[in-house]
């Protein structure tokens, strides 16, 4: 008998029993693992769309053409099909969530490619020439020679066109808003095509290089000027006009909220978020009296504010508070033992500092893998240094370090990258609602440790109450911008230039209408879901809390639904009333 004979069976058996004791381990670390598995039936059909999605992303480069805004249908048509090819009475609900919500994704794409046919069609006036760059760029991508002499015919013959129809469409006192908006990103595709046939072709073709630069270059600026020319066209169009803060954008009306609080699976009217909000403010109302009282300046919130406003670091020490309340709020999750901190997400986060146009924008932190400090330069005017720092004082970034890092958007990418990665349903609702519940979950806790902590976390609160009344109000056509700032101001306690900063960031900041209010929305989910599934004791706060991140971004209900092995029909539609308003 050979040694490896010999020995043969004491090494089965060890690896027999290190098999068990890493089933152990893992089923420890996560205990979720049979209601929450790394795959569902839906995994690879997900997997191919989002990987063939880009490859058709890089090639169908030109924002606004047919031949994109057709392929693209096509596209989202024949993984709707083979969505529909697959047995939704056979799956189990982690697979079933998936799938509604890839199915609800592709139909979105679907009515937004369709809308844009409808509009594109409309402005097609605007744009005589288009069709004769989208055809040499898609020649271009293929290198084929172009007719260079033709080519720069046809872009002075563009230029004049440019022109006329510039003079035409500014004679128009009524131009559609929505069209004005496609007819921008239409002028930008048609840029992007011909600097993709320039940068393609110039000195490196001769024929091409004798012909068209000098032209090309008259045509590039007067496309430059043709979206500027559009951009303050909408703008002069907007809903919302100027009402002195500088601030305008386009109210998108009550039907529309209608329609993307279904998509969020929000089963509430914009008039009932209102309301939740301003219950939400009663509460804050309340607390923040207790704390004022506490501090000795009575009902004068604003005072004991004032007072806490004042607390703020001096000038280059903003960082290092910044990280010693990063160890405080990680040192009560650790001690509280509310949620598994991977060691390497603790390790790689990082600081940097926000620069003043972005301050501009966004008067706060930012925060993530790497947590944006903002707070002011030497740059900055006097007032508005001092803004920035009494805005950014230690009680107030006590509801934000941990917002930002953890158990907040650090974690949140950190958990995204390695469970499910295949899942795509990236929401605010989950994003910042889950940042948000945090605040809400670490008051209960006991993390502020003063009333002058109190009062800062509630500012926070405050705020997304805030967020929720000014942006609906605002989406309805009830409010216009500088109505929105002073309530910021007046109700919150803001200061004026951060408040400026907020609305702006609200509105023209690239956010979608929802956002603003998915903040304390979403954190009040998350809220009904831990009553349903810790303090009933089915889970711990660890188990709970691991699970979401290792569930992924989507929508809070569907969350729910895998937690509470719900049984989805393919018809589902949103009902989880989480906010009692009684």
């Amino acid at each position: 008998m050979t040694t490896y004979s010999l020995l043969r069976p004491l090494l089965l058996t060890s690896l027999f029993l290190a098999t068990i004791r890493l089933a152990v381990a893992q089923s420890s670390s996560n205990s979720l693992t049979g209601i929450n598995p790394q795959s569902s039936d839906v995994h690879h059909l997900l997997t191919q769309y989002y990987a063939d999605r880009g490859s058709l992303s890089r090639f169908y480069i030109v924002t606004g053409s047919p031949e994109r805004r057709e392929r693209f249908h096509k596209f989202n048509t024949d993984y709707l099909n083979r969505l529909a090819q697959l047995d939704f009475n056979r799956m189990n609900t982690d697979s079933r969530v998936d799938y509604l919500l890839f199915k609800r994704d592709l139909q979105e794409q679907l009515n937004k490619l369709e809308a844009e046919a409808t509009e594109r069609e409309q402005i097609k006036p605007w744009f005589p020439f288009a069709d004769t760059i989208y055809a040499i760029e898609k020649r271009r991508r293929r290198g084929h020679v172009p007719a260079s002499e033709q080519l720069a015919q046809n872009l002075a013959t563009m230029n004049s066109q440019i022109i006329t129809l510039r003079g035409e469409i500014d004679k128009n006192p009524k131009l559609d808003p929505t069209l004005l908006r496609r007819a921008i990103t239409t002028a930008e595709g048609l840029q992007t095509a011909l600097r993709s046939v320039y940068n393609f072709y110039n000195h490196y073709d001769p024929d091409f290089t004798w012909w068209v630069p000098q032209v090309y270059q008259k045509t590039d600026s007067l496309l430059t000027g043709y979206v500027a020319f559009f951009i303050k066209k909408s703008r002069e169009a907007a809903p919302v006009k100027d009402d002195g803060s500088g601030i305008t954008g386009v109210a998108v009306g009550r039907a529309e909220l209608l329609r993307q609080l279904q998509i969020e699976m929000i089963p509430y009217t914009p008039e009932e978020l209102i309301d939740m909000a301003n219950k939400e403010f009663a509460w804050c109302d309340r607390e923040l009296l207790k704390a004022s009282r506490e501090m000795g300046f009575g009902d004068n919130w604003k005072a004991a504010q004032e007072k806490v406003k004042n607390s703020y670091v001096p000038i280059g020490h903003q960082p290092e508070m910044i990280l010693r309340l990063f160890n405080e709020s990680v040192a009560f999750l650790k001690a509280k033992n509310l949620i598994t901190i991977p060691p390497i997400a603790e390790e790689t986060w990082r600081m940097s500092m926000m620069s003043p146009e972005r301050q501009l924008v966004n008067p706060f932190f930012l925060g993530g893998e790497q947590i944006i400090i903002s707070y002011p330069t030497d740059g900055m005017k006097h007032p508005d240094k001092l803004m920035s720092m009494r805005g950014n004082n230690p009680h107030f970034s006590r509801a934000t370090v941990h917002h930002e890092l953890i158990a907040g958007h650090h974690l949140q990418g950190f958990m995204n990258n390695r469970y499910k990665v295949y899942r795509n349903f990236d929401t605010p609702f989950w994003t910042e609602g889950w940042a948000l519940y945090w605040e809400m979950l670490l008051w209960d806790q006991g993390f502020p440790q003063s009333p002058e902590d109190r009062i800062g976390m509630l500012f926070w609160r405050m705020h997304r109450c805030a967020r929720i009344i000014f942006s609906l109000n605002y989406h309805l056509g009830k409010w216009g911008p500088q109505q929105c700032i002073d309530f910021l101001v007046d109700r919150v306690g803001h200061e004026r230039a951060n408040a400026e900063g907020e609305v702006r960031r609200s509105f023209i900041g690239g956010y979608p209408p929802l956002y603003q209010l998915a903040y304390m929305t979403g954190g009040f989910q998350f809220l009904a879901l831990k009553k349903e599934l810790v303090d009933s004791g089915k889970m711990t706060y660890k188990q709970f809390h691991d699970a979401v991140l290792q569930i992924n971004a989507m929508p809070i209900e569907m969350i729910r639904a895998i937690l509470i092995n719900q049984k989805l029909p393919q018809n589902f539609s949103t009902q989880w009333r989480f906010y009692d308003l009684k």
